[in-house]
């Protein structure tokens, strides 16, 4: 297996052309899937794609795609770069570097650093060094609230180039607080994205309150404590106009129905699912212990087959990793004081093709949960295909078979209960601003 790496500072160099040949095109945007095509790039933009066999003259480089999907960019809008604060545990640089290895052209990162990202000179910061060190888009969330509980300065931050607005890692527990964010957020027109927790229910538990925690003893964390947050975050909502709410990494069932009947009132709620809640359940603590855990917790078969439902009827939106790197020493303790949280941008396409491979959902509608559909929550005009538009793209091939080992995560973590997992499809080149980043040949 030969990789190949090209830290991003900028983009294909303006009027240097790149053709693509011999691929199958995916937009699921625009639901095009064409075999036998082209699709050429000019600097960082596409120019021209479609069904051809003759290669466009006055080009620089040609790439033979060999059948290969070639596609728009994962988007992942739920990151945990730990830069500043805890660049033992991730940077930018080997955060970015782990999303390009696993087909991700664009991260939105959490606040929740070390400081947190709560004003204008940390949003700074994160932009400026990702133009630095990134392989990939950085974007960023900044925090609904200061340290001394009040609202950020929302406005401005939104100036600096911030997509929303969340807490994440701890939830908005006072309902006034809330509801204000959730105002300012409709005149900003940016999502309010929540960590669905009632902390009163959750305090001292560690993995899902259920057969697992009694069998080990372990104070466990029950479902309601995400649902009642998602519920009461619902009302809260209700009478605002032009307002958008996120619940970030959904895990029960019960939070889907109150997502789906929001929906069916026509408000503006949108949900995420990590890949490990449609994937695995709380028995995964039995085999793989701190590094199973997570928060919110891997849940109960009902919960996780919900996930997969939620998936294909629409009720979830997206797909996002909630990628939380950590040392090795910080999961290595007992259950209930190990971090939580694991890796998943290099897992995140195979596993959400597990769906595809399993014949539970199309294609088409999995890759539109990795592209275009995360890219509208944050309001970027990413995930697509078109003329003019960035050459963001990745070259799957959909049928690679390949074993996950975590030593070769580009991430500077291996917490992920993944390894030696048996996984089909995989990323062979990954595309930013038409410059070739990642590539692997085997």
């Amino acid at each position: 297996m030969d990789q190949t790496w090209d830290l991003l500072q900028t983009g294909q160099r303006e009027g240097y052309k790149i053709v693509y040949i011999n691929a199958r095109i995916i937009d699921p945007s625009t639901k095009l899937d064409i075999q036998n095509s082209f699709l050429l790039t000019c600097g960082n933009k596409i120019i021209e794609f479609g069904i051809s066999h003759k290669i466009p003259s006055g080009v620089d480089a040609v790439v033979d795609c060999k059948g290969l999907i070639l596609m728009p960019g994962l988007i992942d809008i739920h990151v945990h770069f730990r830069e500043p604060g805890q660049e033992h545990k991730e940077t930018i640089q080997t955060g970015s570097k782990s999303a390009a290895a696993g087909g991700v052209t664009t991260v939105v990162c959490q606040p929740n650093t070390i400081p947190a990202i709560d004003n204008v000179l940390l949003a700074r910061y994160i932009k400026y060094r990702a133009l630095e060190t990134s392989y990939v888009n950085i974007k960023c969330y900044a925090k609904i609230t200061t340290q001394e509980k009040k609202l950020t300065e929302m406005a401005l931050l939104k100036e600096e180039g911030v997509v929303g607005f969340t807490d994440d890692g701890m939830p908005v527990t006072n309902s006034l607080l809330m509801r204000q964010a959730l105002l300012y957020s409709s005149m900003l027109d940016v999502p309010i994205a929540q960590h669905a927790e009632d902390l009163c229910l959750s305090d001292g538990g560690a993995i899902n309150a259920g057969k697992i925690s009694e069998e080990l003893g372990i104070k466990g964390i029950l479902s309601a404590s995400e649902s009642i947050m998602v519920t009461r975050d619902i009302l809260l909502m209700k009478d605002i106009e032009n307002v958008h709410y996120h619940v970030l990494h959904v895990s029960s069932k019960d939070s889907l129905e109150a997502v789906a009947y929001a929906k069916s009132l026509g408000l503006n709620v949108t949900c995420e699912v990590a890949p490990h809640h449609f994937t695995l359940t709380e028995d995964a603590v039995l085999q793989y212990g701190t590094i199973a855990k997570m928060n919110p917790p891997l849940r109960t078969e009902e919960d996780r087959l919900a996930m997969v439902e939620g998936l294909k009827n629409g009720t979830i939106d997206c797909i996002a990793t909630d990628h939380a790197p950590h040392e090795h020493s910080a999961k290595d303790l007992p259950l209930e004081s190990a971090s939580f949280g694991i890796v998943g941008l290099e897992t995140l396409l195979p596993l959400s093709l597990q769906l595809y491979h399993n014949k539970e959902m199309d294609l088409m509608e999995i890759l539109a949960k990795l592209t275009y559909k995360p890219a509208d929550i944050i309001r970027i005009p990413r995930g697509r295909i078109g003329k003019n538009l960035i050459a963001d793209l990745i070259l799957v091939d959909l049928n690679h078979e390949w074993e996950i080992k975590v030593e070769n995560f580009a991430s500077k973590a291996k917490n992920s209960p993944f390894d030696r997992y048996k996984a089909k499809g995989r990323v062979m080149r990954t595309i930013i601003s038409g410059k070739t980043i990642y590539s692997l040949k085997i």
